[in-house]
């Protein structure tokens, strides 16, 4: 009898355990993490849209600023607004 409840008490424990690592998608994980050439196509595929991400931000921001730049050159403030022409000239050059 004793028996038999620790036989059930351990059962519904792994049952449990099944169906946490089922909804976490761990069995899936470890799978992947065992094989070396799907690491390797993840990881290469993720760098190459990281590296892409990074360019296609890094321009956008840079054409917002300089456009914000040559908004605030067109305000005419003396001290700054030279400051902000010889760096948006600088920049329009290096184009």
């Amino acid at each position: 009898m004793l028996r038999k409840k620790r036989f059930n008490i351990l059962n519904q424990s792994v049952e449990e355990l099944t169906k946490i690592l089922q909804e976490g998608n761990l069995i899936e994980l470890s799978y992947i993490l065992g094989n070396r050439k799907e690491i390797i196509k993840r990881n290469l595929i993720a760098g190459i849209f990281r590296g892409v991400g990074i360019g296609i931000g890094v321009t956008i921001i840079t054409a917002l600023l300089v456009m914000l730049l040559q908004k605030i050159v067109t305000l005419n403030i003396p001290i700054i607004g030279e400051y902000i022409a010889d760096v948006v000239e600088i920049v329009e050059k290096s184009r």
